[in-house]
């Protein structure tokens, strides 16, 4: 009798679920598609592979075979691991560019497990990007500190940096999204550093090394990071801003209503709030093409479910609305996104700025997710929109 491997199964039944999942929504895009599509991305760099090089992405794609998700770790690791023995080897004689190489490590290894660790060789590229991320934090100035906690029973791991120079600087927590992971989210906030603030980069319950389950209360992880910065010498607990993106911005609103007494504000763009859970736009949102792939696998790892039908039944339990937040006063909010996006409805943003306190809004009326479009990026956004707000509340 013939043997099946175990990969064999996993990639048999995750087929499975695709096949049954996709006979309620809009196809997924075909292997061809899928690569014309992550070229043109990088090309243009464009979200999700705005910090990887076109001929990087030339190369792996060139190595795809398939739309299984342990090909395409296999297709995408090769790339960082060059890179990775580049930084090895220019450790002992330029350490700037050996950052540099480690930086371009990390974020192949996180696309090789775009957009959950789901199967064996995903799961192996994120241990691969950690360890990637540990030889980056170590060579820049300044360098980055491990910051960890326990919650539940759990430890929580998150990356604290500190402008040089500045006794007891302001912090800013940062919440990675659905496939965003606190690794690249921390190489990109160096920008605080430069206007005197530190922050602390984490990820949101149920992704990366953040095992919280999602549910109401879960967002009590935070209140206790809040809690370790108070205690600190060398930061000013007094002076706090939470910023989520995507659907770290849910946690970030929740975060803005039970712990409005001790934060200076918090940013959300593109969080979901109460539309985004309910099942008619769900089925809508996971047809959507904005999404480069896998979007349904990834939505239902951080619920823990496998059906569709699971899927939407658990959502709703979600609604920062039913819980009766909305009308409470909150801390100072921003909140961002894009008329056209089709992964998190307006009508959410629109929910958070008609209720309760006054709050702030920036909205790109042509822009889609976190209100980018194809001539507006996620940096321009940050540096122009996000940054000087959060900035501007944490002024003495």
């Amino acid at each position: 009798m013939k043997t099946l491997s175990l990969s064999f199964i996993l990639g048999a039944s995750l087929w499975m679920t695709c096949i049954q999942v996709n006979a309620q929504i809009a196809p997924a895009r075909t292997l061809e598609q899928l690569k014309a599509e992550t070229q043109d991305r990088a090309n243009r760099g464009a979200y999700p592979l705005a910090e990887l090089d076109p001929e990087g992405a030339r190369e792996a794609l060139a190595h795809l075979n398939s739309l299984d998700h342990d090909d395409w770790a296999k297709a995408w690791t090769p790339v960082g691991d060059q890179h990775m023995k580049a930084g090895k080897a220019l450790e002992g004689k330029n350490k700037v560019q050996a950052a540099h190489e480690y930086q371009k490590a990390l974020q192949y290894y996180l696309f090789a497990r775009f957009p959950v660790e789901d199967t064996p060789e995903t799961e192996k590229a994120y241990a691969l990007a950690r360890e990637a991320f540990k030889h980056y934090a170590r060579l820049v100035d300044p360098p980055f500190e491990s910051m960890s906690f326990q919650f539940e029973g759990q430890t929580i791991t998150g990356y604290l940096r500190k402008p040089k120079g500045v006794a007891k600087p302001p912090i800013v927590i940062t919440v990675g999204g659905l496939d965003s992971r606190k690794e690249s989210n921390a190489i990109r906030e160096g920008e605080y550093l430069k206007h005197g603030v530190a922050f602390l980069s984490m990820d949101m319950p149920g992704t990366g090394e953040n095992k919280i389950k999602i549910q109401p209360g879960a967002e009590r992880v935070f209140s206790v990071a809040i809690d370790e910065i108070k205690k600190r010498a060398d930061l000013d607990g007094s002076r706090i801003v939470v910023f989520g993106g995507s659907w770290g911005g849910h946690w970030s609103a929740r975060v803005g209503f039970t712990e409005k007494d001790r934060l200076k504000g918090v940013v959300v763009q593109a969080g979901p709030v109460h539309e985004y859970f309910q099942p008619e736009w769900q089925r809508k949102a996971l047809g959507n093409t904005e999404y480069l792939f896998g979007l349904f696998q990834a939505r239902a790892a951080i619920y823990g479910v496998k059906t569709l039908d699971d899927f939407l039944a658990y959502g709703p339990k979600m609604s920062i609305k039913d819980e009766h937040w909305l009308e409470k006063p909150s801390a100072p909010m921003l909140l961002v996104n894009g008329a056209k996006d089709s992964q998190v409805p307006i009508e959410d943003l629109y929910l958070l700025l008609k209720t309760g306190s006054a709050k702030e809004v920036w909205f790109n009326p042509e822009g889609g997710h976190m209100g980018r479009s194809k001539t507006l990026k996620d940096e321009e956004i940050f540096k122009t929109v996000t940054l000087p707000w959060i900035v501007r509340k944490l002024k003495p």
